[in-house]
């Protein structure tokens, strides 16, 4: 274990892993909160490496997986904000070697609004492409057995990850015959509109009632505004973790 001191008071211990920049990140974060700079997982990625690790790690990429567990564990000693490296995290796991074989989505599905499932009439997929890419585990586990009409399922995406991530979401999607405009498909702008804003706005534009309703996304906020703008009436699933 590795001993947290801020400022010369401990804070803590944490698992510091036996990798070769293991050491340099954990004092990289370290300085970067008792210098009030900016959290976020730029502290152990950059740009490209980023990019890559949205594309399929063979081998799971386990190191990578591993400093994710450390920044976590220091947001957490720390209290700063660690939704972007649970999001990514959850993003790797989701497209290595080891989540084909082991993730299925409808077993992390939660219905969240009640204990037991009232009568549908319709249903409905608002996904978080940028956060949830895992395609091919999105038609086998929730549009197939739903059978969840192309006209019901929204995405949104902002203009930063449609740049690096459009070509892999076409290409998977070609597989089924369909392309990001087989959808309700919304380009955000810079600066203007947020990606979870539009699937919100889009749920709340529907006034649903009496449906099945899916949301496929890994942040904490956006699932706390789809329930309290849910209807009683309808059967809200949102993912764990």
């Amino acid at each position: 274990m590795q001993k947290v001191f801020i400022e010369r008071q401990f804070r803590g211990s944490v698992h510091l892993p036996d990798t070769r920049e293991a050491k340099y990140i954990f004092g990289r974060i370290k300085q970067a909160y008792a210098n009030h700079e900016s959290l976020g997982i730029h502290l152990i990625f950059n740009k490209k490496k980023l990019a890559q690790l949205q594309q399929y790690q063979k081998g799971g990429a386990s190191e990578e997986l591993t400093h994710l567990d450390l920044y976590i564990a220091l947001g957490e000693l720390l209290s700063f904000n660690i939704d972007d490296a649970k999001q990514l995290k959850n993003s790797i796991e989701l497209i290595t070697d080891t989540a084909h074989a082991n993730f299925n989505i409808t077993k992390r599905m939660t219905l969240v609004n009640k204990h037991k499932p009232s009568h549908a009439d319709t249903h409905y997929l608002f996904w978080d492409i940028e956060n949830f890419s895992s395609i091919a585990s999105i038609f086998s586990d929730v549009i197939e057995p739903y059978t969840i009409p192309d006209s019901h399922i929204y995405l949104a995406a902002n203009p930063d990850s449609l740049y690096l991530k459009k070509r892999e979401w076409e290409a998977n999607l070609y597989d089924y015959g369909k392309t990001l405009n087989s959808f309700r498909f919304i380009k955000c702008e810079h600066g203007k509109d947020v990606a979870d804003d539009v699937l919100l706005e889009n749920f709340k534009s529907l006034n649903l009632r009496h449906s099945n309703i899916f949301m496929l996304t890994f942040d904490r906020e956006l699932k706390e505004r789809f329930e309290q703008a849910c209807h009683k009436s309808n059967n809200l699933f949102i993912m764990k973790g």
